[in-house]
């Protein structure tokens, strides 16, 4: 019978495994792939509290090893499902077998939803990114331009709109999907550009974004010159899994507070995996301190 487990080795997962081995318990964290998440693909770190800049990957690693020193256990396996046998039994099921433990912290985040256009992969860091906040300034003074029509889009790029020489929103239909006021204080910026009832269909660039193939509903294509392109077309949590006891919200978001308590006693959720409004390092790094602290009183 573990103590904690965490389902996920991302921020989230670690910083909990940290936060449950300082408090005189034992975590075993499950990855199903590489410990690190959505920041392994980042080049450049530079918003996280004392540190200037760092690349994702080294992060990571920094936060595995951390991890490991204080004598958290990581199991490269994938967790398929959980159980709720009762107060301090609960099951987590993997590729590798069961096991068995006093309370689960689950911390799977999210993944961005692609738009599934050639070499989207390929210039990933280079051009192309996922997180307006994180890399937009990069691009100061730069042309660059915002694909999505929900509110992220929109915030992407009003933010951008501050720092970049040009910014192009572009969006399949013929209308805005997010808050209709954000929009109009949007459109009064004299540096964006609305470019609606269009689709990317193709990245230009060798070694780094140049220019994107933008195609109207009527056929018609074009090319726009930009050297940045932010991907705000959604997230896909991975919760799936646990839907059969844990509930979700309407977009698969596992639906806790602050305190990141789900509706099973005993069963904790930290980082993108929840409902929340910001999807951050640092909010990540939060939420595992609070679900461990909150999960060693439970085992306590």
């Amino acid at each position: 019978m573990e103590d904690i487990v965490i389902v996920g080795g991302g921020p989230a997962g670690l910083t909990a495994a940290i936060y449950v081995q300082r408090a005189g318990k034992h975590a075993v964290v499950l990855e199903g792939a590489a410990c690190g998440g959505q920041i392994l693909t980042t080049p450049k770190v530079v918003n996280y509290p004392a540190i200037k800049q760092i690349s994702g990957a080294d992060f990571a690693l920094e936060l595995y090893e951390q991890t490991i020193a204080l004598g958290a256990e990581v199991r490269f396996v994938k967790a398929v499902s959980i159980e709720d046998k009762g107060p301090k039994h609960k099951v987590v099921h993997t590729t590798d077998g069961d096991i068995e433990c006093m309370a689960i912290i689950l911390a799977t985040g999210s993944s961005n939803r692609k738009l599934g256009v050639g070499r989207e992969n390929e210039l990933l860091g280079k051009g192309v990114s996922y997180c307006a906040t994180c890399d937009g300034m990069f691009f100061r003074g730069k042309d660059v331009a915002v694909v999505g029509g929900g509110n992220t889009a929109i915030e992407d790029a009003m933010f951008l709109s501050n720092y970049c020489r040009k910014v192009y929103l572009i969006h399949r239909r013929n209308e805005l999907r997010g808050d209709a006021g954000a929009a109009a204080e949007l459109e009064k910026k004299t540096n964006v550009e609305f470019v609606l009832e269009a689709n990317v269909t193709k990245l230009v660039g060798e070694n780094a974004l140049e220019k994107i193939e933008i195609t109207k509903l009527d056929g018609s294509k074009h090319f726009i010159d930009v050297s940045g392109l932010f991907i705000a077309v959604g997230q896909v949590p991975g919760n799936g899994a646990f839907a059969n006891i844990i509930n979700l919200d309407n977009f698969g978001y596992i639906a806790a507070g602050e305190d990141c308590k789900t509706n099973v006693e005993g069963i904790f959720v930290a980082g993108d995996a929840r409902t929340k409004a910001v999807r951050q390092l640092t909010t990540a790094a939060g939420d595992g301190a609070t679900a461990a602290l909150a999960a060693v009183n439970y085992v306590r």
